[in-house]
């Protein structure tokens, strides 16, 4: 018995994915013939409507000698989401046809249940071109490179680190308390003078973590916005870094931090470091209607309950003016040079804020990229009580896409490739073709273990910091994580998207939470198989244009072994991974008997060989004159 609906294959369903807004969708379902269908009806619910739409299916023939052949288009108008089943009248009575909990692949059911969820973006949602092709990299501004430059530093209130192989601080201070205090005083003109390694790895995008002034070594606690943080350099270091990346075609993207500033800042000025002024000690100070006092001063609304970091009412006219406004923050670090911003906790920030800081953006820079931190599927993502809209055309280009990182770790550490398949198509189903061709697909970040660590190391499990900062992994251990790795920076290089590298996963680093996953890049001490592997892939993406825009497309996965296709109407690209410790043998897909092997991959005799903890792939180019 045929399948009876199946979102992900265009012969159910024609276009496949996010549909631009006044789309014409043919949906196409087979029913056994013994069930006798008298009626079909196509069951739709638009996101915010309470009553479903119904449209009549016809019968158009039959399938084979068992089935039938039902059809009917349906056009969504509305930006959003729709969801939508199948109803069927039948000798049997009324029947459901949904998805099935084993892969999305569906089933005939007698009480209706799951929906399928179509995305509707804008029309004439356009992102940015510049990613496309491309590869990100990810810098901590304190632990990348220091240039040596001694700066003139007024503050007393931290501890340097003259170790840069050393550990971060870890241990609390007397007082029970993280204070992030400890720098290793990486600078900005420490970046400047590793933009040719950047440039050689194929790198077309740095993206920092917050530069603005402040006083922790993460700068999450904003101090001034309009401000360089001293330790890192001045104003000029940062347009110096912007024009010289841009000399070598890198962009530059800041890290923005608008959910909530530092209870140490010109803002809020707990602690009276400038002065009398701040909303803390001035109710008449002209910050003193961003924040959310429940009994001034010392009772505030503080992000996640941390006093240090107070929230800030990104709705309020004055803040949204200083930051999105015509002379805002936004723009001031846009005309020194960057080329857009990644929103820290963006599912933090009410829509209307978002909207108006893409407004700013655009104005500045149609250009210009916006991606935002989102952990989950941000199709369909709710927070503020609220379906949140990132991904529809008016506010996001791009999200963090923690949903392939974890596909990809999972499938390294022994998870069925078919579970990882349906997780990466769940992702090409759901997201707008603008934002996938541009989507930040990292392996690790600042927040998160290595990847190196979560591949090979023993799991967390909820340990202390101690036990984190004694823990290394051994050599054999490293040994197999590296081949992993690889791996899995193949298939991070290779799926839809923008691939970011958080500096030092390229050279070997490995480390569990914050601030083991924050050390210093191994300048002396790389692991130079992986920055080689890292190269090798940017070079491939440069050259290969179905990396760029190009069509997924499901080929196979179970058990150990994973593949897809990449392809555009010039160039197809068979990328095959096998997770397991024996070699894997197998017939290439048809036409790829003659194909180039890239990468170190073997095909001979008609066979491709994929090795234990290796991947393959085979590129067929010049399609369009075949």
């Amino acid at each position: 018995m045929p399948v009876p609906f199946n979102s992900r294959k265009v012969y159910y369903r024609s276009p496949f994915g996010a549909v631009e807004q006044g789309t014409q969708i043919h949906l196409r379902i087979l029913l056994p013939r013994d069930l006798y269908t008298q009626k079909a009806e196509l069951c739709v619910k638009y996101d915010y409507d309470y009553n479903w739409m119904f449209t009549t299916l016809y019968w158009c023939g039959t399938f084979d000698d068992d089935t039938e052949i039902w059809e009917c288009d349906f056009t969504p108008d509305r930006i959003g989401l729709y969801w939508y089943s199948f109803k069927m009248e039948t000798v049997q009575g009324l029947k459901y046809l949904v998805p099935s909990d084993a892969y999305r692949i569906s089933s005939i059911e007698n009480f209706p249940g799951r929906s399928w969820q179509i995305t509707c973006y804008k029309k004439g949602f356009e992102t940015p071109r510049w990613p496309v092709g491309g590869v990100m990299y990810q810098i901590f501004p304190d632990r990348f490179n220091f240039s040596g430059e001694e700066k003139d530093i007024k503050r007393t209130d931290y501890q340097r680190n003259t170790d840069w192989y050393a550990l971060p601080q870890w241990q609390p201070n007397e007082h029970g308390e993280i204070t992030n205090s400890d720098f290793f005083m990486g600078d900005l003109k420490g970046i400047t003078q590793k933009l040719d390694y950047l440039e050689n790895l194929g790198v077309s995008c740095i993206y920092l973590n917050p530069v603005n002034e402040a006083y922790s070594n993460h700068r999450y606690d904003t101090g001034d916005y309009s401000h360089i943080d001293p330790i890192l350099g001045t104003e000029e270091d940062f347009k110096t870094l912007c024009a010289e990346a841009k000399k070598r075609g890198i962009h530059i993207i800041n890290d923005g931090v608008f959910s909530h500033t530092g209870s140490d800042s010109v803002y809020f000025n707990r602690s009276g470091r400038y002065g009398d002024g701040g909303a803390y000690r001035d109710q008449s100070s002209p910050y003193f209607s961003w924040y959310k006092f429940n009994w001034w001063p010392d009772n505030y609304n503080s992000w996640w309950g941390f006093y240090t970091l107070p929230e800030v009412n990104e709705t309020d006219p004055a803040f949204n003016e200083y930051i999105n406004g015509k002379d805002g923050i936004i723009r001031k670090w846009m005309r020194c040079g960057n080329s857009g911003w990644r929103l820290d906790v963006a599912d933090e920030l009410p829509d209307e804020f978002m909207e108006n800081l893409r407004k700013s953006v655009k104005e500045e820079n149609p250009e210009a990229f916006i991606v935002g931190e989102v952990w989950e599927d941000a199709s369909n993502k709710e927070s503020y009580g609220a379906r949140r809209r990132f991904l529809l055309g008016e506010q996001l280009d791009s999200v963090m896409n923690y949903v392939f990182r974890n596909a990809i770790l999972d499938y390294c550490r022994g998870q069925d490739a078919r579970y990882v398949m349906d997780t990466i198509m769940s992702v090409v189903e759901n997201y707008p073709p603008p934002v996938i061709r541009v989507l930040m697909n990292s392996l690790s970040t600042h927040d998160t273990e290595r990847a190196l660590t979560v591949i090979a190391g023993e799991p967390l499990n909820g340990r202390d910091r101690q036990w984190q900062a004694n823990t290394r992994l051994s050599d054999e251990q490293r040994r197999r994580g590296i081949k992993l790795l690889k791996v899995a920076v193949a298939m991070q290089y290779t799926l839809p998207g923008f691939p970011c590298v958080y500096y030092g996963d390229e050279a070997g680093m490995e480390g569990y939470r914050d601030p083991f996953n924050r050390c210093c890049y191994p300048w002396g001490r790389e692991n130079q198989e992986l920055i080689s592997w890292h190269r090798e892939l940017g070079n491939l993406r440069k050259s290969c244009s179905a990396l760029w825009n190009g069509d997924f497309i499901n080929i196979y996965a179970r058990d150990r072994y994973l593949a897809y296709i990449r392809r555009d109407k010039d160039t197809s690209l068979l990328c095959s991974f096998n997770a397991s410790d024996s070699e894997n043998v197998i017939d290439p897909p048809p036409g790829y008997a003659h194909s180039t092997p890239l990468l170190g991959t073997r095909l001979e005799n008609g066979k491709l060989h994929i090795p234990p903890y290796g991947c393959a792939f085979l590129l067929i180019e010049n399609l369009s004159n075949r």
